[in-house]
């Protein structure tokens, strides 16, 4: 059959693997001219241009729908959608916010987030890991280092839940979407607004105090750092948890592995075998030629995480889920100028989320009959995990 790919594609949703395999092997630098992108799908490549911030700018954005794609993509993307200057001043002064110290103070709270959010549903015995599990513990984690009030939250998981997905195959977000932006842009302004004249400990708070000597970020800036948490500090989180669980439920041997103790190797070989973040987005600065194919400037170009995490020539048996793998060239928190900033809170919360289910459950199935995968250009993971627990 004829080599075709897009992310759009519901059938690469379901399955993107082997599409990825037939890229690095035919055309590790295909050309869609439909939806107006090349695709790099090897290992090398991918790292490469991540860490190529000179020929590969970020100043677009991350993703292709032209809601999100273009100059403005940073009023979504914050500095992750910045090259420098503009991104190194933004990133070191959100790096005076976002501390390690912060994300170490609110490890106790986020177990306690995690109990209190997994206590009713380990007495019921079975659940849904996603919508009420996995969706509810970072939406609450990232509120608690945002400092939302508690009775703003709901409001704040329903609008990023919006935001996320679509049910319908389209290349563009859906109206409700876009109010659903514009109500977060509202939320925060005003919460920004009512901090700025009192503090309260909180990251909104470190980010109206971070400066460089006068400079400091604008009220603006910051609601477009708080946006981007929804996605980069809510999202891939919540679908992180959910790969790694099915994963884990699909491959009993190493499940057992898991539940005997070793979570941090679990989070990171499901992290290469499934990742939540397939695709990230860059445009070319300058014309450049690749395994004979010339890109010209200003090219859309496609990074595929996921088919970099199965390259053969890096990953032996790639296709296979292992806890004994070295994961060191997994690309999940990116590489590079833009890489993830939080990935110290992710894997914390990864983590302790972990254990605080394995603590308690035995075994567990999941329904797969009943398992529903979200539809995203640049995600992957589920809406629905169906999952019954046996306890302790």
């Amino acid at each position: 059959m004829p080599l075709q790919y897009s992310p759009y594609d519901f059938d690469v949703h379901a399955d993107p693997y082997p599409y990825y395999a037939r890229l690095r092997s035919e055309a590790p630098v295909y050309r869609n001219e439909v939806d107006d992108f090349w695709a790099y799908s090897r290992h090398a490549d991918v790292l490469a241009a991540l860490r190529d911030s000179d020929r590969y700018s970020s100043a677009n954005g991350l993703r292709m729908e032209p809601a999100f794609w273009g100059p403005q993509a940073e009023k979504m993307f914050s500095f992750v959608a910045m090259d420098p200057p503009k991104h190194t001043r933004m990133r070191e002064l959100v790096v005076r916010a976002f501390t390690q110290r912060r994300v170490r103070e609110l490890e106790p709270r986020i177990r306690e987030i995690a109990r209190d959010t997994l206590r009713p549903l380990l007495a019921s015995g079975s659940f849904d890991l996603m919508s009420e599990f996995a969706g509810p513990f970072p939406t609450e984690v990232i509120a608690e280092l945002v400092g939302v009030p508690e009775a703003d939250r709901e409001l704040v998981r329903k609008l990023g839940m919006e935001i996320m997905y679509t049910d319908a195959e389209s290349t563009d977000l859906r109206p409700e979407a876009m109010q659903a932006i514009g109500a977060l842009v509202g939320y925060y302004t005003e919460l920004t607004i009512a901090r700025s004249q009192q503090r309260t400990g909180d990251l909104l708070s470190g980010l109206l105090d971070a400066a460089d000597g006068d400079d400091r970020l604008s009220p603006e800036e910051i609601v477009g750092v708080l946006i981007l948490l929804v996605g980069a500090g809510i999202e891939t989180t919540m679908l992180t948890l959910g790969n790694a669980w099915y994963s884990a439920a699909t491959h009993p041997e190493q499940r057992r592995a898991a539940f005997g103790g070793r979570i941090d190797d679990w989070i990171a070989e499901s992290m290469r075998y499934d990742p939540a973040t397939q695709t990230q987005l860059r445009t070319t600065t300058t014309p450049l030629e690749l395994h004979g194919v010339a890109v010209p400037a200003g090219a859309r170009i496609l990074l595929l995480t996921g088919s970099a995490h199965r390259d053969e020539t890096v990953f032996a048996d790639p296709d296979t889920f292992d806890l004994d793998r070295d994961t060191s060239a997994s690309l999940a928190f990116g590489s590079g100028r833009h890489h993830c900033l939080g990935a110290n809170l992710a894997q914390l919360e990864l983590r302790v989320a972990l254990q605080e289910i394995v603590s308690a459950v035995a075994d567990y199935e999941i329904d797969t009959g009943n398992a529903v995968r979200i539809h995203s250009s640049n995600n992957r993971g589920f809406a629905a995990l169906p999952t019954t627990v046996t306890l302790r």
